[in-house]
């Protein structure tokens, strides 16, 4: 991505965009349109092959980009571009979003002794850190946009703060349409396929470990 501007005048001069005219938005003109708010609902069913595990997991804040972390719904028209859909946002922040639904898929999947959030006062055996690298729709050229969700995590041992395993999850769900719902549907689809990797792989992988360390 070119940029040209220094940082202080490249936000002056994107809030004075969005201030007078919002063109560079998605969704076209003409006339005020409903704001329409999405909170998806992703319902991960647990897989027989999860070991079940006798230990407890926090997650840590999930950390983003400031553009990233936002509640507007994002799209890339160009690779060197990053707007976002006019008149439609998520009902939290991005990585609200995904703990919410990685926490619940962790809770519905009955395969752990206890999970919850780093700051509930959970005694964890473990900490689940998530980055959350990419939550867009993307058109990569082609007609219609592709949802991507790029999430590294990384299981560490919360004693001794020792990495266990680490590893990159990029799920991506073509839209088929360029309308927004469409592609609010994607997005959930990838966050469910986001989910339900993650959790399989943090139960293995914390399995794995506490046995070699006979926890």
């Amino acid at each position: 991505m070119r940029i040209s501007l220094s940082p202080l005048r490249g936000l002056l001069l994107a809030a004075l965009a969005l201030a007078v005219s919002g063109c560079a938005l998605l969704g076209g003109g003409g006339g005020a349109k409903p704001f329409t708010i999405y909170s998806p609902d992703v319902r991960v069913q647990s897989d027989p092959g999860w070991p079940q595990v006798h230990w407890q997991l926090g997650l840590a804040k999930p950390t983003a980009a400031r553009m990233v972390d936002s509640a507007r719904i994002l799209v890339r028209p160009q690779p060197e571009e990053l707007q976002i859909y006019k008149g439609a946002s998520w009902a939290q922040p991005a990585t609200d979003l995904v703990e919410s639904v990685v926490l619940r898929a962790f809770e519905d999947s009955g395969r752990i002794d206890a999970v919850g959030r780093m700051n509930s006062g959970l005694r964890a055996d473990y900490k689940l850190v998530m980055e959350l690298r990419r939550f867009e729709s993307d058109y990569a050229g082609q007609a219609t946009p592709t949802v991507v969700v790029e999430v590294n995590a990384k299981l560490m041992d919360n004693l001794n703060q020792r990495v266990v395993a680490s590893r990159t999850f990029l799920n991506r769900q073509p839209t088929g349409n360029a309308d927004i719902g469409p592609v609010v549907d994607a997005f959930q689809q990838a966050l469910h396929a986001m989910a339900r990797d993650i959790v399989g792989w943090t139960l293995s992988a914390g399995q794995a470990d506490a046995q070699s360390n006979s926890r």
